[in-house]
This record gives structure tokens, sequence and C-alpha cells, in this order.
């Protein structure tokens, strides 16, 4: 079966009639609430913090963030942004609290720099690793988009982005080009190996991203640069133009 982002851009594939489909299938909404909770818990926030939902689709991420409990250190405060205006249409019509914008990820991330204490980004990076026209290239999508997103986070914040890569070749893309823009980066999968494997990119800007946060994680050193992966129950330390001290 074809991925969804082999046949259209998301601004297409999502039209009307694919969004109200994503949105009330039981199915979906079960891996979103799995992936936002686990994002959320890489993120490790202690207090109510405000997010940037990223390709936040109909709003099903956010509501999880606004339902946060205080004893979890919510509840957050999210905006969300998405290509498909489809997708917005239906969170409006849903009354999500979150504050939407309609706009393209792989044009940048359009806030003031140190805007976001966080940043999650469910099943929507994958996307950004097709050329859509022949003037366009995965490379500077993923560069413009890193870029726009390490200068919207304050300094310490951290990001989560979920994604689906193709291949080993298209993880390391994706990966390097987050560390390129300044991230300290590290990939955790869930389920490796299997049909329902899950990446997660963990980023931090300026690094404490790793404290107490992978405490109790075996087998993970700490090395400078890219290509040198070391796994460690799951997961991979990337690098970042912090070195090593950010983790």
């Amino acid at each position: 079966m074809s991925r969804p982002e082999d046949t259209l851009p998301p601004d297409l594939f999502y039209n009307d009639a694919e969004s109200r489909k994503y949105t009330t299938s039981s199915r979906i909404q079960n891996v979103q609430v799995e992936m936002t909770n686990r994002a959320l818990s890489l993120l490790h926030l202690q207090t109510p913090s405000l997010i940037l939902d990223i390709g936040c689709g109909s709003g099903l991420s956010g509501e999880i963030l606004s339902s946060v409990a205080p004893s979890s250190g919510g509840p957050h405060i999210w905006t969300g942004m998405d290509i498909s205006a489809s997708m917005l249409e239906i969170a409006l019509q849903r009354d999500v609290e979150g504050d939407l914008l309609l706009a393209d990820i792989g044009q940048g991330v359009p806030f003031r720099a140190g805007t976001f204490d966080a940043a999650i980004s469910i099943s929507a990076v994958q996307w950004l690793c097709n050329a859509e026209s022949s003037d366009t290239s995965p490379q500077g999508r993923l560069a413009r988009f890193f870029g726009g997103l390490y200068a919207s986070l304050k300094r310490g914040g951290r990001a989560v982005c979920q994604f689906y890569p193709k291949n080993e070749s298209q993880r390391s893309m994706v990966s390097a080009a987050a560390i390129r823009a300044g991230f300290g980066a590290g990939i955790l999968e869930d389920g490796g190996g299997t049909k329902g494997a899950k990446v997660y990119l963990v980023l931090s800007v300026g690094g404490g991203l790793l404290r107490g946060l992978w405490r109790g994680w075996r087998g993970w050193m700490l090395r400078r640069g890219v290509g040198e992966a070391c796994k460690g129950r799951g997961g991979r330390r990337l690098g970042g133009k912090g070195g090593s001290s950010g983790f």
C-alpha cells in the first residue's frame, strides 16, 4: 500500500472528505492519544507551558495538551499550524482551545524568536521529505522548518517530532537537518523492527534536555557528531552544535 505522502501534497491529500475520515476514525484517535502522550512524556514538562503543535490537523493532539491535569504539569496552552485548510476547518468546528494557523512548515515557522516553551509534531515531518516541484527540495524544506523551529523555541526549550521515515536514508536526512539547525538531538524508536514501530526525534535548544529525562536509561554513550550514534534501549545519540554538553 502506498504511503499518503507519496501520492499527493498534504494540502491536496487532506481534502474535506479525507480530513473528516481521519478525524472520525477511532483507530486514528487511539493512535494519536498514544503518540501524543508519549511525546509529552519525552518533553518532561513540569508546569503549564506554551506549546507549538506542528501539523496539528483537526486538533486531536491539541485536545490532549489542553486536558493534561495540574498534577501532571498541565493544562498546557497551544498554538497549532497546519497546511490543510480542511483540517483546520474541522478543528474550528470542533471548537478546540488552541489558536490555529494555516501555514506550510516547509516554508518555516513564522513566530517571533523564543515564543514557545516546547513543541510537538505527530506524523507530519515525513511530508517534508518529498519534493513537490522541480524548484523545491526536501533538504531545503527541512532546513527552513528546523531553522524556524529552533528560533521559535526558548533557550532550554524542547521539541518531540514523531514521524514515519520511509527508510534509513530518510531518517538520517531529517535528523541531520535538525542538527544543522543547532538542535541537540536523539532518536527513540518504540517497537523497533515491528510493523507498528514509531520513531521520535527528541530535540533541545541550548542543552539540558536529558537531565532527568533519560535517567535510568542504560547503555547511553555521549559522543560528538553525526554518524557516531550509539544505541541504548532503543535510543540513539545524534549530536548537535552544542556537542555532548546538551545531554
